[in-house]
């Protein structure tokens, strides 16, 4: 469907070799971009990135970035990590959903964020986006990116004061 002249309208696309038929869609309202942050906690210490380009340029902030058109968000989130520090994550766990409107100065991100808890030794290698990585104690963190200090508060709050993710309060 496209939006033309106040009616909506769709469009057929065909697919060759396969010739599969797809619609798509064109809206004339903007849409947010869609993110995954991944919380690796290592040995009780929790890895950060320092970010190699703007925003945010040579902040710490969590591993992530945009999800690619047709990625599974968890498919995401490990491709991140992967890109982003070289590390694989035997599970990662849906922690919480961050949409508040100018979280991000590019536009209106939703970021879905997971977690994992990993006691083995690991290298982790800063590359794509990341210009330098560490590992931080929770109680002592740098000045973060985006609302990833908020992130981290969140799940420092669930993780050990047993709070649900997605309560307001114990209550």
């Amino acid at each position: 469907m496209i939006l033309e002249s106040g009616h909506w309208t769709s469009e057929l696309l065909t697919l060759e070799p396969l010739n599969l038929q797809l619609m798509t869609y064109n809206y004339a309202y903007p849409r947010p971009m869609v993110t995954v942050d991944i919380i690796y906690i290592n040995n009780g210490k929790i890895l950060l990135i320092k970010r190699l380009k703007e925003p945010y340029k040579e902040y710490w902030a969590l591993p992530g970035g945009f999800v690619d058109e047709h990625e599974d968000l968890e498919q995401a989130a490990h491709r991140e990590l992967m890109e982003e520090t070289n590390l694989k994550a035997e599970t990662l766990s849906q922690f919480k959903t961050y949409g508040t409107p100018h979280r991000d100065p590019r536009g209106h991100c939703i970021s879905v964020v997971f977690n994992t808890i990993n006691n083995k030794e690991v290298k982790a290698i800063a590359g794509d986006d990341a210009k330098e990585l560490a590992w931080f104690s929770l109680d002592d963190l740098p000045e973060l990116a985006f609302d990833h200090k908020v992130i981290i508060e969140d799940y420092i709050e669930v993780r050990y004061n047993c709070r649900d993710a997605n309560s307001e309060s114990l209550s």
